[in-house]
């Protein structure tokens, strides 16, 4: 089978090395256009209507949600399939294009650490308030009056949960399924990141957008965390760290999903992750990961991201042998 015949027997490996090449080159685009962007204003408009029929029963509120939910995903599945089935009859080429860009739009691993950085930079410049400033935008929790450590310690955390659902997931739903089931997920997890929330307006209305999302992530979760100790090995993390935490704290968080990769990027950089914080002003309470072996410092971002690199290209390239594999074997 030569080259060409490979493309073409197995489109999808040059898809994820475009998508990823582009995210590298390029980052998140910010534009009205960007696929999430569209998905999140309709999610936005629909429960702003809901919010108009002023349903009180938990059990209507959750059927509305659901209903949303699977709305929302089956039209972001039946939108992109439409438009790259519609290209790829046109041209072999031009959909393969279209669908390498459609998947770029899916990942955001330059993103996470352009903007993790930008805290980083501020630390090293000795601006904690800028530190804070940079960090909200990116975490949930009230970032004023944190500590330079805790600035670190939470910016480590949501570089090591974000793997996740920024990059790694998406990676293996279109592995699978192609721009089409890679725009489902981030469908799902978009829904999640704007209805998912356990407070008075989303208890029930989310619940059932929060659950698809816990569900999708199950497997993508626990492979990232393998990826990330695989990653810990060529990166000069420690190795028995990151395996020792992943086994001892990885269920320590009340998803089932964001302690795996947290846990193992506790336990290869030394330190501790978790704990109480403040949200909305509001002190939530959640268990230790990790054990403070070191003392927080800006390093610790900059390894993070480069345990967090190390992942995601240990991902591509298994992935791209997989599908390879799976091609040949097709004949």
């Amino acid at each position: 089978m030569d080259a060409l015949s490979l493309i073409v027997a197995d489109r999808i490996t040059c898809i994820m090395l475009a998508a990823f090449v582009l995210d590298c080159m390029l980052g998140d685009p910010q534009n009205p256009l960007h696929p999430m962007r569209m998905i999140g204003g309709g999610v936005g408009l629909c429960v702003r209507l809901c919010r108009k029929t002023n349903v009180k029963s938990a059990a209507a509120r959750f059927a509305m949600g659901a209903v949303l939910t699977v709305i929302v995903i089956g039209l972001s599945y039946a939108a992109t399939a439409l438009i790259t089935w519609g290209l790829y009859r046109l041209n072999f080429w031009a959909g393969l294009a279209a669908e390498a860009v459609l998947c770029y739009f899916l990942i955001a691993a330059k993103a996470l650490r352009k903007e993790s950085m930008g805290v980083c930079g501020a630390l090293q410049a000795g601006n904690i308030g800028v530190a804070r400033e940079r960090l909200s935008f990116i975490v949930g929790r009230d970032t004023e009056g944190l500590s330079g450590p805790d600035v670190v310690k939470a910016a480590v955390e949501t570089i090591s949960e974000n793997l996740t659902d920024a990059v790694i997931a998406p990676l293996i739903f279109i592995c699978i399924g192609g721009a089409p089931l890679g725009m489902a997920y981030k469908a799902a997890n978009t829904l999640d990141s704007m209805i998912g929330y356990n407070n008075e307006e989303f208890r029930y209305f989310g619940k059932f957008a929060a659950r698809l999302d816990d569900a999708a992530n199950f497997i993508p979760a626990r492979v990232s965390a393998l990826f990330m100790i695989l990653g810990s090995i060529f990166t000069g993390a420690d190795v028995r760290g990151a395996v020792r935490f992943f086994l001892r704290d990885r269920y320590k968080h009340k998803s089932p999903n964001s302690a795996q990769t947290e846990s193992v990027c506790a336990g290869a950089l030394g330190l501790c992750l978790g704990g109480d914080n403040h949200y909305g002003g509001v002190l939530v309470h959640k268990p230790v990961i990790g054990d403070e072996i070191h003392e927080a410092a800006p390093k610790h971002i900059i390894a993070a991201n480069r345990l967090m690199y190390a992942a995601v290209i240990i991902a591509v390239i298994l992935l791209s042998v997989i599908r390879i594999v799976f091609a040949i074997s097709r004949g």
